[in-house]
């Protein structure tokens, strides 16, 4: 079976093609015939070293997939055989022709929605829904999205407005981004590769504050933006660092401002947003989440779409495809 190789931690380089073993599902399993592959952001991180693999080398890389049930384990329901899902593996394994995962983390496909767009919109836009729904917009607040023309953001600003957002103020990285952000739903956007990017939020805002802020991009600017944030009420976040650091705020830049940091992650708010996949892929199919295909390129290629990421020009999900005999 043909796979994306991970060698080791460090540049898109380790991701290697390869031969292995083609899987056969257990207990309890079912075996995927991949026809789309979403290349994440976190994966790239993985994939640096951003964070400890606590794996043996070379592995199949890959977390999430979309394509047809090929074969079940014992104790799964053979109907199931035939059906399009999208498949989420907490081992890795997804950048491959096949991969088993627990019969439970596969999502079934609404009709309506092609197998590619699927694969673009599951991971992000079930990020987007339960931030939205942490965030409990009240209809009346001034809400931030950074870095909402791709990814978790481009999906934040679509449906912030259905869930209580009055303003959206949006961050976008160059002009092209910044057009992307506005159809997406944003009343204004501020392009975040200006160094001075939080002063000029200042200056749009004109004495109003930031009721919630979802953060993206972590780092020294968060610091700036808890002064532009409502006192008592205000609240921010977490969930990614696009500048390569979580939010570098502390208990007592906090406290002295009467704020409030959610960190989104860890095993419970990953349970909350595998169960909110079926919900982004139902909004894709009734129209009310536009899914993000940047373009499709051939597994072999793996390497270079992580490239492409690091280098911030995608303006949407790049999906792998296994090449078809």
């Amino acid at each position: 079976m043909h796979a994306i190789l991970l060698t080791g931690t460090g540049g898109p380089d380790v991701l290697v093609p390869g031969e292995v073993p083609a899987p056969r599902p257990q207990a309890g399993e079912i075996l995927l015939s991949a026809e789309a592959i979403p290349v994440l952001f976190p994966e790239t991180m993985l994939r640096s070293g951003a964070f400890p693999l606590p794996v043996q080398f070379p592995i199949v890389f890959g977390t999430q997939a979309a394509g047809v049930i090929a074969e079940v384990g014992a104790g799964v329901d053979t109907s199931l055989i035939g059906q399009r899902v999208v498949v989420s593996s907490n081992s890795f394994g997804t950048y491959a022709e096949q991969v088993c995962v627990p019969a439970d983390a596969a999502t079934p496909i609404p009709d309506g929605v092609g197998t590619v767009e699927a694969a673009a919109v599951s991971m992000s836009g079930s990020v987007a829904i339960p931030l939205l729904e942490t965030a409990r917009l009240t209809g009346t607040e001034t809400v931030l999205i950074e870095a909402a023309a791709t990814g978790v953001g481009a999906y934040l600003t679509q449906l912030a407005k259905e869930y209580g957002a009055a303003r959206v103020i949006a961050t976008a990285g160059g002009a092209e981004k910044a057009a992307q952000a506005r159809e997406f739903g944003a009343d204004v956007v501020i392009d975040h590769h200006a160094p001075d990017w939080t002063e000029g939020l200042r200056e749009i805002l004109g004495g109003a504050t930031l009721d919630v802020v979802f953060d993206s991009i972590g780092g020294e600017s968060a610091l700036a933006v808890l002064d532009l944030m409502t006192p008592l009420h205000g609240r921010m976040l977490g969930y990614g660092f696009l500048s390569g650091a979580p939010a570098q705020v502390t208990a007592m830049d906090l406290i002295m401002r009467g704020l409030t940091l959610i960190g989104c992650s860890g095993p419970d708010w990953l349970a909350g947003v595998a169960a909110a996949r079926a919900a982004a892929l139902e909004r894709a199919a009734n129209g009310s989440l536009t899914p993000l295909v940047d373009r499709v390129l051939p597994l072999d290629q793996a390497s270079h779409a992580h490239r492409l990421l690091a280098d911030r020009a995608a303006k949407g999900t790049i999906v792998l495809q296994p090449a078809r005999a």
